[in-house]
Parts: C-alpha cells; sequence; structure tokens
C-alpha cells in the first residue's frame, strides 16, 4: 500500500518542469491583422457539446516494452450522456471529479472533427491541464493527451525517469504514435472513434517540456523527422533551448506561443522569444500574459484544494503549498483568468489554423485586446490572413 509521502511526492512531481535552457533574441514588433466582417461568437464559453473523457493504452511495436496510456476528451451529445457518471481522475490518495467530461459516452456523429494531441510537462500527467482540453472537446474537438512513459509524476514517485536526452527523443514519436493510433481508431469500423477525425486538420499543444515536444513535431529533434501531418502548434511556456537556430527556422505550419511574464521556469526571455524571432511561419502568433506563473497554465490550484480537502497530513501541506506558489500565489494573475485567455486564444487560433474560419482572425489582433483590457501583450508576424 502506497504511504501518503510517496503519494504527494508523486503529485507534486505532477507538476514537475523542465529547466530552462537556451539563450535570447531579439524583441519582436506588434502588429495587427485584417479583421473578418462575420460575426462569430467569442471563444470564451464552453462550446455546445457535451464532453467525453474515454481512456486507452498504446502499444508501440517498433520500441519495445514501450506503450502510453492516453485519455481522450471528444465531443458527446446530451442523449450519449444522460445515464453516463462524471469521469473522474486518480490522484492516488482521492479522485477529483471532472467538471465537465462524462466517463465513455458516444461520440457526436457530427463529425468529422479535428484531432488535437495533448503533451504534458516533464514530471507531469496527461490529465493536467483538463481546462484546456474539455474546454476544446466541448467546442468540437477530439483531443488525446498521453503520459509520456518516462517522463511522469509516477515515474519520479517509483525511480524509472528516463533521462532527458531519452525523454526529448521519445516525445515526438509518442505524439506520432498517438497520431497513428487515432487514424487508425478512425477507420476502424469497431471503434467509437470510427469516422469522427478529420485527417487533414491535426494540431499539437504543449505545456513546458510538451512546448519542446510541440516545437518538435515541426522542427524534428535529434533523429527524430517533423511530422507532416501536424498542421498547427501551441507551445505553451515551451522549453525551446534544445533547438538550434535552423531548426527552428524550418518551421513553417501556423504557430501560437503562450507564455507568462512572471515564468521563472521557462522565461518568456530565452524560450519564447527565440523560437518566435526565428520560426517561418506565416503568420505566428505570441500572447504574452501579465504576471501569469509556470503552473499558471494547468489545474494546480484545483489539485492544491482537492488535496487539502482530502485530509492531507499537516507536515505534508507545507510542501505543497510551496509547490503551488508557482502559478496560486497572490503575487500572479488569477488562474482562472490566465485559463480562460489561455481557452480564447488557442481555441481562435484552431478555428482559423485548422478550420479556415477567418471570423476568428477578430480575436487575434492587438485591438481586441484594447478593447477587452486583456493582460497581455499580443504580437503577430507577417504572411497572408489565410493559412
Amino acid at each position: 500500500m502506497r504511504t501518503w509521502r510517496s503519494a504527494v511526492v508523486a503529485l507534486l512531481l505532477l507538476m514537475g518542469v523542465l529547466a530552462p535552457v537556451g539563450a535570447a533574441s531579439g524583441a519582436s514588433t506588434e502588429s495587427a491583422a485584417p479583421e473578418s466582417s462575420r460575426t462569430v461568437d467569442a471563444p470564451t464559453r464552453t462550446g455546445p457539446y457535451e464532453v467525453g473523457r474515454h481512456t486507452v493504452t498504446m502499444p508501440d511495436p517498433h520500441r519495445t516494452g514501450r506503450t502510453l496510456d492516453v485519455d481522450i476528451w471528444y465531443p458527446s451529445d446530451a442523449r450519449q450522456v444522460r445515464d453516463k457518471p462524471k469521469s473522474e481522475f486518480d490522484l492516488l490518495v482521492t479522485t477529483a471529479e471532472s467538471p465537465l467530461a462524462y466517463a465513455s459516452p458516444g461520440v457526436s456523429r457530427d463529425g468529422p472533427f479535428p484531432l488535437v494531441v495533448f503533451s504534458h510537462g516533464s514530471g507531469g500527467i496527461r490529465f493536467q491541464s483538463w481546462f484546456l482540453t474539455e474546454f476544446l472537446a466541448s467546442h468540437g474537438y477530439v483531443v488525446a493527451a498521453p503520459d509520456h512513459a518516462g517522463n511522469t509524476a509516477l515515474d519520479g514517485l517509483f525511480g524509472t525517469t528516463t533521462p532527458f536526452a531519452v525523454s526529448a527523443r521519445n516525445r515526438p514519436l509518442d505524439v506520432s504514435l498517438v497520431i497513428d493510433r487515432m487514424l487508425q481508431r478512425n477507420g476502424n469500423p469497431h471503434s467509437r472513434f470510427e469516422g469522427t477525425i478529420d485527417p487533414a486538420r491535426i494540431a499539437v499543444i504543449g505545456h513546458s517540456f510538451g512546448g519542446f515536444t510541440a516545437l518538435a513535431m515541426a522542427a524534428g529533434h535529434a533523429d527524430v523527422p517533423p511530422d507532416p501531418r501536424v498542421r498547427a502548434i501551441v507551445p505553451i511556456a515551451p522549453a525551446s533551448g534544445p533547438f538550434s537556430d535552423a531548426q527552428l527556422e524550418s518551421i513553417t505550419v501556423p504557430m501560437l506561443l503562450l507564455g507568462g511574464t512572471s515564468d521563472t521556469t521557462t522565461p518568456i526571455v530565452a524560450n519564447t522569444t527565440r523560437p518566435w524571432e526565428r520560426a517561418s511561419s506565416k503568420p505566428r502568433y505570441r500572447v504574452d500574459v501579465m504576471r501569469a506563473g509556470h503552473t499558471s497554465f494547468t489545474n494546480i490550484c484545483d489539485l492544491v484544494d482537492i488535496l487539502i480537502d482530502a485530509g492531507l497530513p499537516p507536515e505534508l501541506l507545507e510542501a505543497l503549498l510551496a509547490n503551488a506558489a508557482d502559478g496560486c500565489g497572490p503575487e500572479f494573475l488569477p488562474i482562472e483568468r490566465v485559463q480562460k485567455i489561455t481557452n480564447l486564444y488557442t481555441l481562435a487560433f484552431l478555428r482559423w489554423a485548422l478550420d479556415e474560419d477567418e471570423g476568428y482572425l477578430k480575436y487575434l489582433t492587438p485591438g481586441y485586446v484594447r478593447s477587452k483590457n486583456l493582460p497581455v501583450t499580443f504580437f503577430r508576424k507577417g504572411g497572408a490572413v489565410s493559412p
């Protein structure tokens, strides 16, 4: 039986992140994008779909013994969730009920839907940013998030963490494996996901080491080439130091970079500015969220509240709160605000980059920031309006 201490160690590791690496680059110039005259709903509210969550395992036949646990969030409908319980996240010492997702209901037949793969941070876990994965599913995206075996919270607990270079190579291979397996399900008449995914609309989102992973899907890393099926990337607080300038310059797919100005783990200067300046994506977007910390882009504050309610021993509570201070302290922008900003820009970007919906371009402008007095600095670089 696991002890309280070992379980909490795992949860403290859940929000672990890769140390910052890389050099700073020059400043960017803010510019506006043309706005569409078509009216669309602001991408700030939960979407029209009910949300399902289904967990599967995905073995890799090319890497002996490597099997990934993968959460899949997806659009469902009221009829299919009517008799389903809410999905629950396993936190070892307790469970947490999902705010939106139901446990394995049927998939909406309104598809095919775009596919988004989410990559967690170093020492993290696949559901670390459920605020984003569930929000996207409610708007009609299938979101698959793997545990990167060898670089998860449980690996830290059980001493099975792999060296950085091994994890850095495994991660883009993991994402390509998830894309392979999801497309196989898409063509399998015995799968719940048959006919639900559009293989021409695939994006990768990642936080921290997951941000590195998103960049690697477009730039390649080590002997792993870019995956040409990936049409757009969203690196969030990325660790970009391992990439050469040439690798970053090779990125041509649409890109949205999100970061926090109070992030001391992967600071914007060095980790966001260099891919922003070097990439060849046209256009590309960058959103610097004022007073956001590194873990402000996760659900860490919710996890803290849940574990306090679970009755953690007092001697462990102080360590847990210290870890949460990277995103939940009073010096940071309230995490709920950061999450809403993340959802807003990610959805608007994906609507344009994957769905070619120019109605969402008006949210990707400095003018929208000013009109809503958003606590962000917004940047855009060149290229045509349509992808």
